[in-house]
């Protein structure tokens, strides 16, 4: 996962300086060619854009230096912690779950990758398998049975 997560920063960054430097530029030139930049939406725009990824190119940049900050050995190899798949039974529906937890705002629902700063990540965090927790919603408390947990430890040496 940590692997997976590199790489897709990665790309996004590679993906972003690209527009940076090569895109928005000719886009600036093009818009500045159109005349009166008071009034050129496409100038503006284009503008905006920049701004905007460069933004997004910091943030990235620096999720990228924290990620190769991480030590494995610093990660409990038996409770919930970055990189964690957790396995969770609904006590009230016995719906069974899995969730990753996952950095920050690194969220992907439909793949199951859960933000560990997000209630439920916050929740499951340091807890162990056969543990039960409840975690108080918006539309009401809900309480999950921690089925199975696989630490990014695991999966790492299992990988191997």
């Amino acid at each position: 996962m940590l692997d997976e997560l590199k790489n897709k920063l990665g790309e996004e960054i590679e993906r972003l300086t690209h527009e940076l430097q090569v895109v928005l530029p000719e886009a600036i030139k093009k818009a500045v060619e159109h005349g009166d930049l008071r009034e050129n939406s496409e100038y503006k725009s284009a503008l905006e854009r920049q701004q905007f990824v460069q933004a997004r190119l910091n943030h990235l940049t620096r999720r990228a230096g924290e990620l190769s900050k991480i030590d494995l050995s610093q990660i409990p190899a038996d409770r919930v912690g970055f990189g964690s798949r957790v396995t969770v039974v609904d006590m009230r529906t016995r719906e069974e779950e899995t969730y990753t937890l996952a950095f920050g705002d690194f969220i992907d629902i439909d793949s199951g990758q859960i933000s560990m700063a997000s209630p439920l990540g916050q929740t499951l965090m340091g807890k162990k398998a056969g543990e039960k927790v409840s975690i108080q919603l918006p539309r009401g408390e809900r309480k999950l049975h921690i089925k199975d947990v696989q630490t990014l430890p695991q999966m790492v040496q299992g990988a191997q």
